[in-house]
């Protein structure tokens, strides 16, 4: 009888207490073609249909959402009432995408092209280029992004300079940039590229225009021999942090590519993500340790937090508005999170099917 009278005082106080989060979490159900959506960390809806979501990807601009799927679907949707509004199939097979005030770009794998869109998917032009194409970026006036089979570097200039519906013209290309570009990002005004096959990478300076190589040494001076997908590094709060490919450490680098140490960690780190305050970084890893999270000091680079959950890791997305970290557990068809001021395990939500990929939404004015 107490029981029942102290879960109906919980329950009432839950609903008497005020909800004035203000950020909505998109989360990729991989296996069964939906997004679930989440407020106040509790499951609301799931948008179902939305094609092969194995490697989906979310992106919000202002108050439009726009996802891509594995088969070569681009979805816009409203994110506050999560109705799909157009979708347009670019082609089989699409990788990634930017979005800009006029127009969406994105990447295919198959039909070898680069596909420019307005922002309600209205085709303007689309750039064939025998390639699979990958680290589709955006720079001022500029669209850059790599040909992966043509090892090539790719930039188009849009002659309306951003003032309205773009007209892009390739402006110039770089040639033998390295053995298959597979991955890349913006820093400043370099678009940074890795690949495969080469013991480096290779960055444009879009302001000057050159290309130039850089190598990536370990603490023994050995050069790494493949760079991992640069979605997978943080960069700030002074530091470079790299996953090291093959051995059980991430890499610290200045901002100039200086070494500075190697952080021993418990396995194969796959994927880092830096906290809005850059204060901490969160470290995800691949095989046995698959399903543990380690969560580095960046002031001291020493690893002061471990958190080992029942089920493969896949995602992790810190909110910007509360202290709180989210992680994708695929294999218990949950999202947990954990407090970040006490570094607890604060809750778990299910009926998340197969979750992976977690996407924050902030409605703007």
């Amino acid at each position: 009888m107490i029981k029942k009278l102290l879960l109906g005082a919980s329950v009432a106080i839950f609903l008497y207490t005020p909800l004035s989060a203000k950020e909505k979490i998109f989360v990729v159900e991989r296996e069964s073609s939906s997004l679930a959506v989440l407020e106040h960390d509790l499951p609301k809806s799931h948008m179902k249909d939305m094609h092969n979501m194995n490697h989906g990807v979310v992106k919000f601009y202002e108050n439009d959402g726009y996802l891509i799927s594995r088969d070569g679907y681009i979805v816009k949707f409203d994110p506050r009432t999560q109705k799909v509004l157009k979708e347009y199939k670019t082609s089989k097979s699409a990788i990634g995408f930017v979005i800009d005030k006029h127009y969406v770009a994105v990447a295919n794998y198959d039909d070898k092209s680069v596909d420019i869109l307005d922002r309600d998917l209205n085709p303007i032009k689309k750039f064939v280029t025998g390639s699979k194409n990958v680290g589709i970026k955006t720079y001022k006036n500029y669209l850059i992004f790599a040909q992966m089979d043509n090892d090539k570097i790719t930039v188009l200039r849009d002659k309306n300079n951003g003032e309205k519906i773009p007209d892009f013209e390739i402006y110039k290309e770089f040639d033998n940039v390295g053995v298959m570009p597979f991955d890349a990002m913006i820093k400043d005004n370099n678009y940074i590229v890795g690949f495969f096959q080469s013991p480096f990478f290779g960055v444009v300076n879009l302001n000057t225009m050159k290309y130039k190589k850089i190598n990536i040494l370990l603490g023994n001076r050995q050069p790494v021999l493949k760079v991992p997908h640069f979605g997978f590094w943080s960069i700030g709060g002074g530091y470079v942090f790299i996953p090291a490919v093959g051995d059980n450490e991430v890499l610290v680098y200045t901002p100039d590519f200086k070494f500075v140490k190697n952080i021993k960690t418990e396995g194969l780190p796959v994927f880092t993500s830096l906290s809005p305050d850059k204060r901490y970084l969160a470290v995800t890893f691949s095989g046995k340790k698959f399903p543990v999270i380690q969560i580095i000091d960046t002031k001291t680079l020493k690893i002061i937090k471990r958190f080992e959950f029942d089920g493969k890791v896949l995602h992790v997305r810190w909110s910007s508005e509360e202290p709180k970290l989210y992680v994708s557990v695929n294999d218990s068809n949950k999202v947990a999170v954990i407090n970040t001021k006490g570094w607890w395990l604060q809750k778990e939500i299910f009926t998340i099917k197969k979750p992976s990929g977690i996407f924050i939404y902030k409605e703007t004015k």
